[in-house]
């Protein structure tokens, strides 16, 4: 049995520069899954630096309200909401509320660093 304690996951600002912990990535730990799962938070105010994935991704807003850009889309999401994110979309998502924008990103296949590319 695994499970994770999202306390004890070590914090880093990824290339995007969310705040994230990985919680769980097959190419990281002998586990038999084809996606990861990551826990995101942005600031108020901030954005992500625009990206695209050779992958597919899930956000899923658990708390906060923000505007999810993807490609030349962009729509309001709150807590509650899944939005998928297609294999090289680019895409980026702001804070526009007053606290903290907090969500999974759920990659497929397992998100690895150079399935990334970040734009300035």
């Amino acid at each position: 049995m695994i499970i994770k304690d999202l306390s004890n996951q070590k914090e880093f600002l990824s290339g995007d520069h969310a705040r994230l912990r990985e919680l769980l990535n097959p190419c990281h730990e002998s586990l038999a899954l084809g996606y990861s799962l990551a826990h995101a938070v942005v600031a108020p105010g901030a954005k992500t630096r625009p990206h695209r994935l050779r992958t597919s991704e899930v956000y899923y807003i658990l708390e906060g309200e923000g505007r999810m850009r993807i490609d030349a889309e962009s729509a309001a999401v709150r807590a509650g909401q899944a939005v998928y994110i297609p294999p090289g979309a680019v895409q980026w998502i702001e804070n526009g509320g007053r606290g903290p924008l907090v969500f999974l990103c759920i990659v497929d296949p397992a998100w690895r660093p150079e399935d990334e590319e970040v734009f300035e």
